[in-house]
């Protein structure tokens, strides 16, 4: 009888695992999808290392034991064993350091740390063998955020067994009083399995080398991936003090994919993908580093000191559990020519100032040199030694929108999507009897537009895909489109900034009293154009013909300050404007420049303080320059206006290099000459929109040439070194490669799965539940038997058998690389410093000299002379 009951309850234990078998794997990721992540307070800080949180669920806290650092630039790591033997997964980090005593933090996973003390100087390594960076945390840096679902999975049999802390403490001014520090970070741990598994992809340079005073050098990496697909979620950038911008992408069929881009020389934490990336099989994985060698007197090398220098690309995952691999890497470019392609975007540093230098490197001695020279000043220069542009712009005379039947168009933009959106005035036009001297719009009794105002377009084909804007504009003029699609439209009739969505019938948001002129906080007079900040919000609006000045509100409309002056007599100063028609805001350089178009210049100011930065002014503008785009890769595209007679300077497209200013090239249609350009609008691959006022139309130009960019100058090693350094990694991924065919195989048959899941789950539930149902009849027989016959002790044998059968069922649930073996293999590469790199993730180095280490139209008032309506 008890075999008997043995047998019955491993059935009935097996059951409902073999039910789990067959449930849809989005019922499970929905299931977690909605599980609290976030770390209860009642736990943070706490003394206890380990804290429950319920039957499955636990937090590890991982503290430095009190430290005081005695010199800057301290490295300290302290190791943590995973206090159960089961698999887990880390779920949520929550840090526990102030940016005035830690400058970073890092967590790492692996099978044994390099030391058993209770902590120790980094400079011994973090741990031995392999090892995996888990999280990060940097002074001005956003804390790494996992997923919902998504999981880094230790423990078990696969998993690492050990958590190594590293902290390094940059100025340690903050230890003169001799306090502890017990900085670090608390996990949240559960034994539910997590339908998604974390890991990452690190990208490296392994053969780069920096001749002296060489101005641009690129490392270029790229690889085929082939496994099954992944989603990114965050990337982190590293080079040494040469670094200037590392940027990474998803390559599908030539079109490039931005997954992250970031100056080396800012906090090296990891940042979130701004935009989803999933990369599949045959995708192409691609990275750029941009180094300058200025000021090294002997060629650099990759290599783990503060004088040799490093090119890594770090991106973090997530795969379906049964797919997941732990780790992969990248050394190699599979494709060189692609990058002939590259969006420019790759060779613009970011402008990084130099009090964050200071931050970020930790120390004094090596920001000296930095503070001589003001950040976006050099980032400037950098640029300009970067760009080298070469090619023509020419009107697509295939593209049928130049035959579109628009009214006066005066606004252009492009959607998230690059969609072209223009802004138009259907049947009304801007005249000499539009407005009285005061500025108060007199054609009140044409209602307004009748047409739908806002068309959203091809940019291919002109096909129109969306209208909108009927009976709400008398007088359009600016328009923009932000990050989330919103239109920002300005009537100058109005008087008023409107903020509108596909989807809504109403405004959103306006600003700015209907009808009514005036120049206070409250009113406008004939705004010309609006911009959002894509990162604040902030909303810019250029105000206008009768007013001189820019404006900025918050995210919500509120007025926050405004700058500008009319233009005296004589020369225009700085901040004095005659029309601001157009803005455009700088990413690249936190910068909002402005088309003053009176003044026939570009001016360009601070967007956090409003400061002047400089002006661009050339003689060909003529005396009008009416809009002005910027595209990321520092090129500016400008318009011009009809000359006056007796002058000679035509009117024309411009496209200059953003930080020297210079004209690169300028361009006019073939078709149908120019009248009265009113705006101008660019996209990344430099394909550029104009819009008419006059001629009622829209031009389409493209680049006839590519940008040239100076390739990266190859180490002097012989082939056969190269191949054996390849054959490294190439042996650490084939333990877990497939065939080709074999992959493509499985991927097929994990979709017809899927899709015969759902079919079958009901039945194949339906007939297990039947004998389900059967056992549990016949134990409660066998209970009432063994209470009757047996007694009390009856159901104690009962548990002891099961205590027994569970433990019998119950199952024990990865890698890096060493980068210091790796890289030791390479001939003329710097040795000294390897063994601490290999153990931290390949991310610290160690100047042995100094200490330290290295871690951007209508008219003006109709008073005489008047300029041109539009």
């Amino acid at each position: 009888m008890a075999g008997l009951l043995n047998n019955l309850l491993i059935l009935f234990l097996v059951f409902p695992n073999i039910c789990l078998g067959f449930r849809n794997p989005l019922s499970v990721f929905k299931r977690y999808k909605d599980t609290a992540r976030s770390l209860s307070s009642e736990y943070l800080g706490s003394d206890r290392p380990v804290i429950s949180l319920g039957l499955s669920d636990f937090a590890l806290d991982i503290r430095m034991p009190g430290v005081t650092p005695k010199q800057s630039d301290t490295y300290l790591c302290m190791s943590v064993p995973l206090p159960v033997d089961d698999e887990a997964y880390v779920v949520d980090f929550k840090p526990h350091a102030s940016m005035d005593t830690v400058h970073h933090m890092l967590l790492f996973g692996c099978n044994e740390p390099s030391s058993t003390e209770s902590y120790w100087d980094c400079d011994k390594g973090t741990c031995q063998g392999k090892s995996n960076i888990l999280y990060a945390w940097a002074r001005n840096a956003p804390p790494t955020r996992l997923p919902k679902g998504v999981g880094f999975r230790v423990g078990g049999e696969t998993g690492g067994r050990f958590f190594v802390l590293q902290v390094h403490y940059g100025d340690i001014s903050a230890f003169r009083d001799k306090h502890k520090d017990s900085s670090g970070v608390t996990l949240h741990l559960t034994h539910q399995k997590q339908p998604l598994i974390a890991g990452m992809y690190l990208m490296m340079s392994v053969n780069t080398v920096i001749p002296p005073g060489e101005k641009v050098v690129d490392a270029d990496i790229a690889c085929h991936y082939k496994r099954f697909p992944m989603h990114l979620f965050a990337y982190r950038v590293h080079t040494h003090r040469l670094g200037k911008v590392v940027s990474g992408y998803r390559v599908r069929n030539g079109q490039w994919t931005l997954i992250g881009r970031q100056s080396p020389q800012l906090p090296q934490a990891f940042y979130p993908v701004e935009h989803p990336v999933d990369v599949s099989y045959d995708d192409i994985l691609a990275a750029r580093c941009v180094f300058s060698g200025e000021g090294r007197t002997t060629e650099t090398h990759i290599g783990g000191t503060a004088n040799d220098e490093m090119c890594n690309f770090y991106i973090m995952y997530y795969m379906e559990a049964k797919h997941a691999v732990s780790y992969m890497t990248c050394t190699q470019n599979a494709n060189p020519e692609m990058f002939r392609n590259i969006p420019q975007e790759a060779n613009i540093p970011i402008p990084v100032k130099s009090d964050m230098l200071k931050m970020t490197h930790g120390h004094h001695e090596e920001t000296k040199e930095t503070d001589k020279n003001s950040s976006l000043q050099e980032a400037r220069k950098e640029e300009e030694n970067i760009l080298d542009q070469d090619f023509h712009m020419e009107e697509a005379v295939e593209w049928p929108g130049l035959d579109l039947k628009l009214g006066q168009v005066s606004g252009l933009a492009l959607d998230p999507e690059n969609n072209l959106v223009i802004f138009h005035r259907g049947d009304h036009v801007w005249d000499a009897n539009s407005f009285d001297s005061n500025f108060v719009y007199q054609q009140r009794g044409l209602g307004p537009i009748a047409q739908n105002t806002i068309l959203v377009l091809n940019p291919s084909n002109a096909k129109l895909l969306h209208s909108m804007g009927k009976s709400l504009f008398y007088l359009p003029h600016g328009l923009s489109v932000d990050k989330k699609s919103n239109y920002w439209v300005t009537d100058v009739a109005l008087h008023q900034v409107f903020k509108l969505r596909a989807d809504e019938k109403e405004p959103l948001l306006i600003l700015g009293v209907a009808l009514q002129p005036g120049s206070d906080k409250n009113h406008f007079c004939q705004p010309t154009d609006v911009a959002v900040d894509p990162v604040t919000g902030s909303i810019y609006v250029s105000d206008g013909y009768c007013n001189s000045r820019v404006i900025r509100f918050s995210p919500n409309g509120v007025y926050l300050t405004q700058w500008g002056e009319e233009t005296s007599l004589g020369r225009a100063r700085p901040g004095q404007f005659h029309i601001p028609h157009s803005l455009v805001l700088i990413p690249d350089f936190s910068q909002l420049c402005v088309a003053d178009r009176e003044n026939s210049r570009i001016q360009c100011f601070r967007l956090d303080n409003t400061e002047f930065v400089r002006d661009i002014k050339h003689k060909s503008f003529g005396r009008e320059l009416f809009a002005v785009s910027y595209v990321p890769g520092g090129l500016l595209f400008a318009v011009n206006g009809m000359p006056y007679p007796g002058e000679a300077e035509p009117v024309q497209g411009f496209v200059m290099n953003f930080s020297t200013g210079e004209i690169i090239d300028t361009f006019i249609p073939v078709r149908k000459g120019f009248e009265m350009p009113h705006d101008i609008v660019a996209s990344e691959d430099k394909t550029v929109f104009v819009g008419d006022v006059h001629a009622r139309a829209v031009w389409k130009f493209a680049s006839t040439g590519k940008m040239e960019h100076r390739s990266v100058k190859k180490a002097g090693i012989e082939v056969q070194e190269i191949k054996e350094s390849e054959a490294i990694v190439e042996a650490r991924l084939k333990n877990n490669a497939e065939p080709t065919d074999s992959l493509k195989k499985q991927e097929k048959q994990h979709l017809v799965q899927q899709a015969s899941t759902g079919v079958s789950f009901v039945l194949i539930t339906t007939l297990l539940v039947i004998p389900v149902v059967v056992l549990l009849a016949i134990l409660v027989f066998i209970r009432w038997r063994k209470t009757t016959v047996y007694g009390a002790d009856g159901e104690h044998k009962l548990d002891s058998s099961s205590g027994r059968i569970l433990g019998r069922l119950r199952g024990k649930g990865g890698g890096g690389l060493n980068l210091g073996n790796f890289f030791a293999s390479h001939k003329g590469y710097s040795r000294k410093g390897f063994d601490r790199l290999s153990t931290e993730g390949s991310d610290q180095e160690k100047d042995e000299d100094d200490g330290t280490d290295s871690e951007e139209e209508c008219s003006a008032p109709p008073l005489p002379p008047a300029p041109s309506s539009s």
